[in-house]
């Protein structure tokens, strides 16, 4: 309960929470116990059962409901005298403006993902309205404050993103499990189940060519007079058998390299496929299709459990025929999802036998999962402490307490004998094109790019501007909006596909662009150079922008296993590099690398405190993809 000296400012507060989820529930229940009388809630989830173990607001019967409506009602039960306003939307709607988010003091983010973050961060820069972020993974946590002009904005520092890796090695020269759940799930799974017409890199193979491309075009048709059983067989033998022995046949690729083994049907499943396969009519009672299982049909009950190369196979095999038999209108539409039990089983036994050909280790339904669904798993403990460090921060912004404001990271191991790290925030960041409106440069080849490149590879993919508008000097090239006429969203169109320097104010060298977005009231400056040639493999865009913070590649060694409403990706991060320091007194600061380094051993295992100390995403079982499973479970920390 809150002091009678803070009783005056958080009775008369108007706070807004983004995101009713891990940290949404802790943080509302701590907020009404403490004495605020106005909250208003946005949240666009609903409740899964998946959320029930740490999100105690909840119960089995409120699955399917609202989580901001829900988490509102379950707190009005025991503080019925306070007013709490849910909205079940997307935080992004129009409605949810500038003037919407100037009627609150204090705004409190519990998202879970880069995107809603940096668009809540703009509207309250635009607004003046002081942010106070927040995330969770595991064991580790932080409260970041952001006030206008006195801290550093939500954008001013780089945020890790996910692990990427070259297609080659997913499809040719895999190494560890993770290629092979890449490659089970964004190729196989897609290229199976997905949009047929996407583009997809299944059959890229060293030493492949056209012909086999044609080849693996045909094998992939279901043909109309083939038996499902007859057609998973076909699947199997082409991508486990055929296309393995296709990359064998480059001698090169494969003289530092162990060569993998071709796995067909036949030898994985040495008896008649009508004796391996399972009971579909043990899944006939359910009318949820993505409770449809391919365990249940070969009853297997263990998740944990690592399956055989024949188990693999007939749980392959078994998962495709009912993604036909049980859920043949999605096919064509599907993308993974973590939460479809069908998908996983799939994806794990695709990954498993490909790993068996490369002689990788095999993992177990449960590890799959973590690692195709991006799973960290959620710890209520450490949400309901990173709660009360929000609600601790908030009470400073509503005293204008400047002077103590603190960034705390909740650690899961004790450093200088501290599981609470509070740092002093940093000063705005003067190159940040977000708070300081730095112009920003981009390179590019004028004579060649589109208008569509900037608009989807710069503006919406980098810069994260919703409703962009783009002028050039007082000609305006691109807007997009409710308010337009059908003339002006043709000529828009138009003008998207038109080269840069085409237009009749030609975008060339020395030109500067103006760009801004209406509903996050973000405007800021590009300058063009005209650049003839760019590195197809460094610069794969085709454009290089300066003066806009990237995200930072993030190599995860840890086992992990998430955290709020769609996560992941976004981490924030706890500086450690030269240019950042900690408090350590009054007046007095030193850089946050001396003040970890005697004890990080027992934060990230060996790894020495000489690079960033990252903590992930807020609370709802998906985070990044790791580099390393197996190394990834006994490291919460992590140093770059």
């Amino acid at each position: 309960m809150a002091t009678q000296k803070h009783s005056p400012a958080i009775k008369g507060a108007k706070v807004l929470m983004v995101g009713a989820g891990g940290i949404g529930c802790e943080l509302l229940k701590t907020l009404a116990l403490s004495g605020f009388q106005d909250i208003h809630i946005i949240d666009m989830d609903t409740i899964e059962v998946s959320n029930l173990n740490r999100q105690f607001l909840f119960r089995q019967s409120h699955v399917g409901q609202s989580k901001a409506k829900v988490a509102r009602d379950a707190v009005l039960k025991f503080r019925p005298h306070i007013s709490i306003t849910s909205y079940h939307a997307n935080v992004k709607d129009p409605d949810f403006n500038v003037d919407f988010f100037k009627q609150f003091n204090v705004v409190l983010n519990g998202l879970d993902n880069l995107d809603a973050r940096r668009h809540v961060n703009r509207l309250c820069l635009a607004a003046d309205v002081p942010l106070i972020e927040s995330g969770t993974t595991g064991f580790l946590g932080q409260v970041t404050v952001h006030v206008k002009g006195i801290t550093e904005c939500y954008e001013c520092q780089p945020k890790p993103a996910p692990k990427t890796y070259p297609v080659c090695t997913i499809t040719s020269t895999p190494s560890k499990f993770v290629h092979c759940i890449v490659w089970a799930k964004e190729l196989l799974f897609a290229k199976l189940f997905g949009d047929k017409s996407q583009a997809n890199d299944l059959n890229v193979r060293s030493g492949d060519g056209a012909s086999s491309s044609e080849q693996a075009e045909d094998v992939f048709e279901h043909r109309k007079d083939e038996d499902i059983e007859q057609y998973g067989r076909r699947i199997y033998d082409h991508v486990f058998g055929y296309n393995i022995e296709v990359a064998l046949s480059n001698e090169e690729t494969w003289k530092n390299r162990t060569r993998p083994k071709p796995i067909y049907s036949r030898d994985a499943l040495p008896n008649d496929v009508s004796q391996q396969n399972g009971n579909v009519e043990k899944n006939g009672a359910t009318t949820d299709p993505s409770s449809v299982s391919a365990m249940i049909s070969l009853g297997l009950k263990n998740p944990q459990d690592v399956w055989s190369l024949m188990e693999n196979s007939r749980v392959f095999l078994e998962a495709l025929k009912l993604f036909f038999m049980k859920r043949g209108k999605e096919i064509g539409n599907l993308t993974f999802d973590k939460d479809d039990q069908l998908a996983v089983e799939f994806v794990t036994a695709a990954a498993n036998i490909r790993a068996t050909a490369f002689g990788i280790p095999l993992h177990s339904l449960f590890e799959a999962k973590g690692i195709a669904g991006n799973i960290v798993h959620a710890v209520a403990t450490t949400n309901a402490i990173i709660a009360g460090l929000i609600v601790i921060e908030t009470v400073k912004v509503l005293q204008n307490d400047t002077k103590n404001y603190r960034m705390t990271y909740c650690l899961e191991h004790p450093t200088k004998k501290m599981l609470l790290m509070p740092v002093e925030p940093f000063e705005p960041n003067e190159s940040c094109y977000v708070c300081s409106e730095t112009p920003l440069s981009l390179e590019i080849n004028t004579s060649r790019a589109k208008l569509r490149d900037i608009v989807e590879k710069v503006v919406k993919n980098k810069l994260g501007m919703n409703s962009p508008l783009i002028m050039h000097g007082a000609a305006l090239l691109y807007e997009v909006g409710d308010d337009l006429d059908e003339a002006m969203i043709k000529n828009y169109a138009a003008n998207l596909d038109k080269v840069l320097s085409e237009f009749p104010s030609p975008v060339t060298s020395g030109t500067m662009l103006t760009i801004e977005d209406l509903q996050q009231e973000l405007s800021c400056n590009i300058n063009i150079k005209h650049r003839e040639e760019f590195d197809e493999e460094k610069e794969p865009d085709g454009m290089v922008l300066s003066g806009w913070t990237p995200a930072t590649s993030v190599v995860k060694d840890d086992k992990k296993s998430n955290a709020n409403a769609g996560s992941t990706s976004s981490a924030s991060e706890l500086e450690a590099d030269k240019n950042n320091e900690a408090e350590t007194a009054p007046g007095k600061k030193r850089k946050l690398s001396e003040v970890l380094d005697a004890d990080t051993s027992s934060v990230a295992g060996d790894t020495k405190s000489h690079g960033k100390l990252e903590v992930l995403d807020d609370d709802d079982d998906e985070v990044v993809m790791f580099d390393n499973w197996d190394s990834a479970t006994n490291k919460k920390l992590r140093l770059q």
